[in-house]
């Protein structure tokens, strides 16, 4: 949602931009009568993130943050997978320092949930039931 460049003025972690597009967005499925929103960013777990979230769906949001781990050996068999040759390393030190960071500072209710040898259906089906939504059915 904040994928742009350059960063607009002022906004150097595009966080202004994202927030704005996720306002906008979550307008339009608010307007349908949507009432849940998963939302996916690295940093979206962080207690940081609250008052942004307040701001876009309201006051009474209830936020589950859910933190995707692996160990090293799985993040960089996975990012060797999809990076190309030169990126590789900029994002294997990146995402060392996001793991660092998130196992720092992610606030104590965020439910951790490891992904090292599971499907996607396994670890979808564990977060699905995380949000006490009921028996979502995933395939």
């Amino acid at each position: 949602m904040g994928a742009v460049h350059p960063a607009p003025a002022g906004d150097p972690h595009r966080s202004l931009v994202a927030e704005r597009n996720i306002t906008a967005v979550w307008a339009h499925y608010a307007e349908l009568g949507c009432r849940r929103l998963v939302y996916t960013n690295t940093v979206s777990v962080l207690a940081e993130a609250t008052d942004m979230w307040r701001r876009v769906m309201g006051d009474d949001v209830r936020i589950v943050r859910v933190l995707l781990t692996a160990t090293d050996e799985t993040a960089g068999r996975r990012l060797a997978g999809r990076e190309l040759g030169s990126e590789l390393e900029r994002e294997l030190l990146g995402s060392a320092r996001k793991a660092r960071l998130l196992d720092e500072r992610a606030p104590a209710d965020t439910l951790r949930v490891v992904t090292d040898g599971r499907t996607v259906i396994d670890i979808a089906a564990e977060v699905v039931a995380a949000t006490g939504w009921g028996a979502a059915r995933i395939s």
